[in-house]
């Protein structure tokens, strides 16, 4: 199982500095809280590249006892993957520090946090590997000072994306019309294992036209990358605009639309 640490320290309290401690993951009698209206990043794909770390937020809300104190507390949002959210979890991600909460009544905590997500190479721990792209859970938890935990998974769902970037190159510049026009290009998406971009091969791709004056794209038709995540094809030039490339993404790829390339026809 892969863990990331999450530093958690209760004002007052012992901190638990690592949640991949065995013994810490091992409790079985946490805060008696409940989370909901879990959100991260406002919804949409968490998106990657080979060397930069992405923040995203995460809002949450906490219910407790009106007899628990906060500060006796603290909590968190997670990322995990498998059947259960606790020790016998295949896979967790968390983010470096614990949530910042604010009661909206005695019973109801308000709370935000940040989650970090590193590609190999940028971090002693957590990095995260070209296999761990896809779909995965989310879920929240909550620790004492004591290094009791609380799990509460199925709190919905998020994609973790390996960022794509797409090319398009349209020639010949300017041509006549009617005469064929042949656009490159090229697919590629981050490998975390590697810190490069590499060719995603036999995608379906959309070459797409922009008619000056016109600012929306028509698909004209859909090919597949190669095995090296190139594409290339033909159409007839048939007026002044802009070609393009547009991929709409897989669970595992972020979707991405290439600069326009412009054609003089003549």
């Amino acid at each position: 199982m892969r863990i990331r640490a999450l530093v958690l320290a209760a004002s007052g309290a012992v901190a638990l500095s690592a949640l991949a401690v065995p013994s810490a993951q091992a409790a079985t009698s946490g805060p008696a809280v409940t989370f909901s209206n879990l959100k991260v990043n406002s919804g949409k794909n968490i998106v990657v590249g080979t060397t930069t770390t992405v923040t995203v937020s995460a809002t949450y809300t906490v219910t407790k006892p009106a007899n628990l104190s906060a500060s006796s507390f603290q909590s968190g949002p997670a990322l995990y993957r498998g059947t259960t959210f606790g020790e016998n979890s295949d896979d967790m991600l968390l983010g470096d520090d614990a949530g910042t909460c604010t009661a909206s009544s005695s019973t109801v905590l308000k709370c935000s946090a940040k989650i970090q997500f590193r590609p190999k190479g940028t971090a002693e721990t957590g990095d995260l590997i070209s296999s761990e792209a896809g779909t995965w859970k989310l879920g929240a938890l909550a620790v004492d000072g004591d290094g009791n935990v609380t799990w509460q998974g199925n709190l919905g769902t998020t994609h973790l994306q390996r960022k794509a970037t797409l090319t398009t190159d349209a020639s010949p510049e300017p041509v006549k019309k009617g005469k064929t026009i042949t656009v490159t290009g090229k697919l590629a998406r981050a490998n975390w294992d590697t810190n490069k971009y590499a060719g995603y091969s036999t995608q379906p791709v959309k070459l797409q036209f922009r008619k000056k004056g016109s600012s929306t794209y028509t698909t004209l038709k859909t090919i597949k990358t190669s095995s090296t995540g190139t594409l290339k094809t033909t159409t007839t030039a048939t007026a002044d605009g802009y070609y393009r490339y547009s991929f709409a993404g897989t669970t595992t790829t972020s979707s991405v639309s290439a600069a326009g390339d412009f054609v003089d026809v003549q």
